[in-house]
């Protein structure tokens, strides 16, 4: 293969990475707190989808010959934005939880659209990101009927 994995997305695959565990355990956090069914089975998937991401994410990185950062990185947790967790918790209702996923997904699509700005990404893993950022759209597109729940 002729394209390269740089370090430079190595680094920028592992804050995904953490990013997608840190989405995770909020979406498990919030579906234990939701009081709508609807609401709870929503944030139960999007745990689930978050955990696999994760699982794409590092076989991607280790295909390359990158290292997977085990969690707790200096980079990692200056980056953990995925939910304002004060408020998350603070507010504890469904619609904020609501309100404080959708923020998270905004700002996941973010950064994904920043990674996929690399132009040596290798084609499997621009193939991945695009994928995964695809379904995160779509779930962002469709949560407004969520919110008539909360």
């Amino acid at each position: 293969m002729s394209t390269t994995y740089t370090e430079k997305v190595g680094n920028k695959l592992n804050e995904l990475l953490e990013k997608s565990y840190d989405a995770e355990k909020g979406y498990h956090k919030a579906a234990e707190n939701a009081k709508s069914p609807d609401l709870k089975g929503y944030f139960e998937r999007k745990s689930k989808e978050r955990n696999q991401f994760g699982h794409a994410l590092k076989s991607e990185i280790r295909n390359y010959g990158q290292e997977v950062d085990k969690g707790g990185s200096a980079a990692g947790s200056m980056h953990r934005a995925w939910m304002d967790v004060k408020a998350f918790f603070s507010a504890d209702n469904d619609e904020s939880m609501l309100e404080a996923a959708i923020t998270g997904e905004k700002a996941a699509v973010d950064d994904y659209e920043d990674v996929l700005k690399e132009t040596n990404l290798p084609p499997s893993t621009a193939t991945l990101l695009t994928s995964q950022v695809s379904q995160i759209k779509n779930d962002l597109a469709t949560i407004k009927s969520l919110e008539d729940l909360a």
